[in-house]
């Protein structure tokens, strides 16, 4: 059902301005902190649309924020364009082809997310010229959620201390408003130290650093028995020491990444994977050092906006797909399973549909959690100040973020009608928070009731810059 919102006209005049822009992040893929051409492209459309911009925000080259507005509540939108590695794809087609030597793609919608957030936060800028009302609205244009944190290392450095609220979505294979659950997590490279020597003539004078990585897997190995079933550790090897096996190896390196439903259970986790670390070292006579490379905390819902979000979605309705979208739909879910069709189902606690190729309904907010959480910096926005999330349908039921599925549908015309869906939610949801300041101070009260019993402290150590090449 759709009830007439006058922020969403706003949205769709300005509509192929902001799928081009999606189109635009969609063919220049650019991976966590290499979003040079991306946020060059969300700069350029910042000051098009008027906004007072900044860059290199927070010390990050490829962070950007725009604000429009005067007075009144500050109301933040944020937007992503990181992309992926091994996920290039020729959009539009339905089986596999890479279409770029380097592999990058948008097999996370970033592309769509990012000129979403843009295409609200223009939407309530220029209702609130319109109406002639005070208030302020903030595109936060984020790098490198894919693992690099970008959002955490904003948050310390204080960009959202002046926030009322923040809004954001995320592409999906379904519409709700998200349930707000997420993993902590923090990724932690290890190097260890050892002593080369000849393998065959004179071992005895060598200590492996590669023994050490191996002795930590196993331990961590031996530990997942004996910590919480939601919690989850991961490892790749950085350096495993060299190709010359008959060289013992004198350095080796391992990035963990470790996760937890919790901030304090990942403390206490992290603590357990560095004595594992210290005991390795110890018994291969090698020595360990180590630097967080990123982290982010867990997701904090807000139930008032959670509520008022879901209001709005319902007034808006499902995302409207034509006969098209549906065809290029059953085409690409030629080449998923069974099982990938019922995991959009399950996510939502309901009976799966094989036979439907697109979402077209809005899920309820009061839903069972089945379980299957990931992780993302929105989360330690959402300790800083009350924040909502939505998921809104840009692809085929089934469809797995991080697939080259994803990245194939990700400039096709059921993708541009979902971005600038998901921007009319989150266009119409600031409105009703402009105009409710009852709205606003509930979600303040219930965010400063959560952090009462359990307060935030960044993951990040002090100290830690955020992993920028040079």
């Amino acid at each position: 059902m759709r009830n007439d919102n006058p922020i969403w006209s706003f949205v769709e005049a300005k509509g192929p301005e902001f799928t081009g822009l999606a189109d635009r992040v969609f063919d220049t893929p650019e991976l966590a902190y290499g979003e040079v051409k991306s946020c060059a492209a969300h700069t350029e459309m910042l000051r098009q649309q008027g906004f007072r911009v900044t860059e290199g925000v927070a010390g990050i080259p490829t962070a950007v924020m725009g604000e429009a507005g005067q007075g009144g509540p500050v109301i933040a939108i944020l937007g992503e364009y990181d992309a992926l590695p091994g996920l290039s794809q020729a959009p539009g087609e339905a089986a596999p082809r890479q279409i770029a030597d380097h592999g990058f793609g948008h097999g996370c919608g970033h592309n769509l997310l990012g000129s979403a957030a843009l295409s609200a936060a223009t939407a309530v800028k220029d209702w609130l010229a319109a109406e002639g009302l005070p208030g302020r609205v903030r595109y936060y244009g984020c790098p490198a959620e894919e693992g690099g944190a970008a959002k955490t290392y904003m948050v310390r450095e204080g960009l959202f201390d002046d926030v009322d609220i923040a809004l954001t979505w995320h592409p999906a294979s379904f519409n709700a408003v998200d349930d707000m659950r997420s993993l902590a997590n923090t990724r932690i490279d290890f190097t260890f130290h050892g002593k080369a020597a000849h393998a065959a003539g004179a071992p005895e004078l060598g200590r492996s650093a590669l023994d050490s990585v191996e002795l930590m897997n196993i331990g961590i190995n031996y530990m997942r028995e004996h910590m919480p079933d939601a919690a989850r550790v991961h490892y790749a090897y950085l350096d495993a020491g060299g190709i010359a096996p008959n060289v013992v190896q004198a350095r080796a390196c391992v990035r963990q990444l470790i996760r937890s439903p919790s901030l304090s259970g990942l403390t206490q986790l992290v603590e357990r994977v560095r004595a594992i670390a210290d005991g390795a070292a110890l018994m291969s006579g090698t020595q360990v050092t180590s630097r967080v490379f990123s982290a982010v905390s867990n997701l904090v819902e807000n139930r008032p906006l959670s509520e008022a979000m879901q209001k709005e979605f319902d007034a808006l309705g499902p995302v409207p797909f034509d006969a098209q979208d549906m065809a290029f739909a059953r085409e690409v879910r030629k080449s998923l399973s069974r099982e990938d069709i019922a995991d959009t189902f399950e996510r939502l606690a309901m009976k799966p549909d094989y036979d439907l190729p697109l979402c077209n309904f809005v899920a309820p907010l009061d839903r069972p959690f089945m379980g299957g959480m990931g992780s993302t910096d929105v989360g330690d926005v959402s300790w800083a100040v009350p924040t909502v999330q939505a998921r809104v349908a840009t692809c085929a039921v089934g469809t797995a973020l991080h697939s080259w599925q994803q990245t194939a549908q990700g400039k096709a015309p059921a993708a541009h009608k979902g971005m600038l869906h998901a921007a009319k939610v989150m266009a119409s949801t600031a409105r009703a928070a402009i105009l409710d300041p009852a709205l606003i101070a509930a979600a303040k009260a219930a965010h400063a009731e959560y952090l009462a019993d359990q307060p935030y402290s960044c993951p990040i150590p002090a100290g830690t810059n955020p992993p920028i090449a040079a």
